[in-house]
């Protein structure tokens, strides 16, 4: 492998022209795609095979006009007047008129003129006069809402606060939500407002009209802008320092061009083309450096040519990143085992973005490395370096932050090794209280639409009518359509049962076998009580069949989170465990040693356990929020801890991989345990730490987007990757190997015969090449090591 890529970093070099004009094609020819196809992004979340999403499409077989996508519009006044009075109920009446209108809305007014003509003839209207009945007859209506009429008749739809100061507007969709384009649920909005003009009424859509998350923000480009920053410092020049960040926005261009240029063909969700961009980007910035740090050391420490130093660079450190690169997207494909479409999409668009990122840097990198030449390296740090060799005395030579940092750890090992675990575990602890849900309005910030309708709705009607529950009725395998006395003795059941605060009839099948009811919990979308309701009336489901002759299930964007949330907590310690056992046979492999593996797994663990706990810390129980300029509290998102899980490993592996390789090329030289430890560090440590501040900033930039999804992901692999680069890879990494010492290489005599040698750290390739470093080479920008002396 390292002598293919030393070949491959020369060709480069010296033709950098064709490489350029290779990926400047691939460019063209995905933005092509894209100008002339837009991509078409989705916010679905399905998980087929759970009870909530078979009976949403079993419900879109039999009535499709009911299977679509809600909208909630709520409405309130701003002066504290009536909103069903006057010319503010003239102002409502025109909203709901261009509403109802819009594109893709069903029309219920149109549905209930049509279930009128009827007449005696209509199941649903049968169905209604029975439930009217038994609300008569125990002079209670099960709604705190109050339906909104106009000349004795109902507006469809549209229900009154009990304080008449707001009005809450719920509509259908001929589809769902995220199958219509943004300009659809834009001129739906639009429409409301529109009538509105000149009313002191606040017109507030909810999150159920979701839209795509920007996917680059101002948050993201200062991460961004952080990043340059780091490389500029750590590399010591602008060009240095523009190669890595060029190279990256070049590959994640490709990488997540690619993907939305497909997303016509796969279905996409929104979140992955965000995840694609964080992961890419870091990922991208990070294996550059790597690549780029290590060039700059060839030609100022051992004075070769920038073209013989870039071939090296690549045997070396781009072995490094080809199996860095391999091993994240060998844990992202991992996640297909838990056979979630939505997963699996995600997974599959990171790795496509990582794996165009190492070809970045393993093409595109050295080709404009070819394109600077030697002025990569400055006069300044040509001249600097030239002083340094010539007056460097190894016994009086001053140790390094990075090694007298190591020799701390060593000193105190027991002590380091303890702190790493008391501050991961510390971190950690949160977690215990981790519940996981999908977003709902209370998950976006005060300022935004979702929140004010979510708080709006809330405050006027109640919790549960920003989440309500869809219960399906139907007869089965029974003979004939369900009798209008089933239908309203159901009702009764739904009525009556604990935690509920409403419950109306949406409607019926043509054939009158299907019935549809919209259940409003008294409680939130994300309380605990909403689940124990859906729950209850599921467990419901034998004493209907028996008493009403009717199948009774639950569906709903609340119970699909709820089925979402339990699919994929089961499936998590199923991919931990994978996860784990990957984790060990890779790293056994690489550095051929039983010790390091599993001290590797370890502090990956405490990473994932502490990402997971600071972020139900912060965004369950809301703690230092203030500090993010967060201002929601809701549950983890459901995919957030699995797809973590995947990101995390990968980048784990990489710092794993850059600081013990260099490790194991000291003692593969000679030095014993704790020295080879601390010159492995000494050589690496500088580098990881850029690296973890790059990627950290990279996606603390996410925290800022406004999409509450988009806040946790970033927020989440922030603080993984500063855990695990700064307490486990820093401190609980070299204490554990000072503590096994030379033990920490070894490998049963077995293992070494079967096991292949990966030379990761390229120790073949320096064996292959000559030592061609000249004893008084003339330094490019016309310095050499005598006038340097002088």
């Amino acid at each position: 492998m390292s002598t293919l890529l030393y070949g491959v970093g020369k060709t480069a070099f010296r033709r950098p022209w064709y490489f350029l004009a290779a990926w400047l094609l691939v460019l063209v020819a995905i933005a092509g795609v894209l100008f002339a196809s837009p991509p078409d992004l989705s916010s679905e979340v399905r998980i087929d095979g759970t009870a909530a999403q078979t009976l949403i499409d079993d419900l879109g077989a039999k009535m499709p006009l009911m299977s679509g996508g809600q909208g909630i519009i709520a409405f309130e006044t701003t002066d504290g007047s009536r909103i069903d009075t006057g010319a503010n109920l003239s102002a409502l009446l025109a909203a709901v008129d261009g509403v109802y209108t819009a594109d893709h809305v069903i029309d219920a007014r149109q549905v209930v003129a049509q279930e009128a003509a009827k007449g005696p003839a209509s199941p649903t209207l049968a169905a209604a006069g029975a439930i009217a009945q038994l609300d008569a007859r125990d002079a209670k209506s099960s709604s705190t809402a109050i339906p909104l009429t106009v000349d004795g008749l109902p507006v469809p739809g549209v229900t009154i606060s009990p304080d008449s100061s707001a009005a809450l507007f719920q509509f259908q969709f001929d589809q769902q939500t995220f199958e219509l384009s943004e300009e659809t649920i834009d001129g739906t909005v639009a429409a409301a407002e529109h009538a509105m003009d000149g009313r002191d009424i606040e017109v507030l859509p909810s999150a159920a009209m979701m839209q795509v998350p920007e996917i680059l923000g101002a948050g993201e480009v200062v991460g961004i802008g952080i990043a340059a920053l780091v490389l500029l410092v750590t590399l010591g020049s602008v060009v240095a320092a523009g190669l890595p960040l060029a190279t990256a926005l070049a590959g994640v261009s490709v990488g997540v061009g690619g993907a939305l240029a497909i997303s016509h063909l796969i279905s996409m969700h929104s979140l992955s083309a965000v995840l694609g961009l964080m992961i890419g980007l870091a990922v991208g910035i990070d294996y550059s450096l790597f690549i780029v740090n290590r060039h700059r050391r060839f030609i100022l420490d051992n004075e070769l040519t920038a073209d013989e130093a870039v071939g090296r660079a690549l045997g070396t450190s781009g072995t490094a990143v080809v199996f860095a690169g391999a091993t994240v997207a060998i844990a992202l494909l991992a996640l297909a085992i838990v056979q979630i479409r939505l997963i699996t999409t995600m997974a599959m668009t990171a790795t496509g973005t990582v794996t165009i990122a190492v070809l970045a840097a393993l093409t595109l990198l050295p080709a404009m490395l070819g394109l600077v030449g030697e002025r990569i390296c400055s006069p300044k740090a040509r001249l600097a370096a030239a002083f340094g060799q010539a007056n460097r005395m190894p016994s009086r030579s001053k140790p390094t932050v990075a090694a007298r940092w190591a020799e701390f750890v060593i000193r105190r090992r027991y002590l380091a090794a303890a702190a790493a675990l008391l501050v991961a575990a510390l971190l950690a602890f949160p977690a215990a209280q981790m519940s996981l849900g999908l977003p709902s309005g209370a998950s976006y910030d005060p300022q935004t639409p979702q929140r004010q309708s979510y708080e709006v709705v809330q405050d006027r009607f109640g919790a549960g009518y920003n989440g309500p529950l869809v219960v399906v009725a139907d007869s089965g395998g029974r003979p004939g359509p369900i009798a209008a006395t089933d239908i309203a003795a159901l009702y009764q059941d739904l009525a009556g049962t604990p935690d509920v605060s409403a419950v109306a009839l949406g409607g019926l099948s043509a054939d009158g076998r299907t019935a549809v009811f919209s259940v409003v919990p008294s409680s939130g979308p994300s309380d605990p009580q909403t689940e124990h309701l859906v729950q209850e009336i599921r467990g419901r489901a034998a004493e209907f069949a028996t008493r009403r002759n009717l199948d009774v299930g639950v569906t709903g964007f609340t119970a699909l989170g709820i089925d979402v949330s339990d699919r994929l907590a089961d499936a998590l310690p199923v991919y931990l465990a994978v996860v784990a056992v990957l984790s060990i046979l890779l790293l056994t492999l690489v550095f051929r040693s039983i010790v390091i593996p599993i001290k590797a797994t370890i502090g990956f663990v405490l990473s994932i356990l502490a990402a997971f706990g600071a972020t139900t810390a912060v965004f369950e129980l809301g703690w230092g929020q203030a500090l993010f300029g967060i201002d929601a509290t809701s549950p983890v998102i459901a995919v957030l801890p699995i797809v973590a899980t995947g990101l995390l490993y990968g980048l784990a592996m990489d710092y794993e991989v850059f600081l013990v390789s260099s490790m194991k090329e000291a003692h593969a030289q000679g030095r014993p345990g704790n020295a080879a430890i601390t010159q492995g560090f000494d050589q690496a440590a500088h580098v990881v730490v850029a690296a973890a501040v790059i990627m950290t900033a990279i996606f603390a930039g996410f925290i800022f987007n406004a999409d509450p999804m988009v806040q946790q992901f970033g927020f989440a692999l922030a603080v993984g990757v500063v855990v695990d680069a700064f307490v486990v890879r820093m401190l609980f990494g070299p204490a554990v190997m000072s503590i096994f010492g030379d033990a920490v290489w070894w490998l049963p005599r077995i293992l070494q015969r079967l096991l292949p040698d990966i030379d990761i750290e390229g120790s073949g390739l320096a064996r292959e090449l000559p030592d061609d470093r000249p004893a008084k080479t003339a330094l490019a920008g016309g310095f050499s090591k005598e006038r340097a002396i002088l």
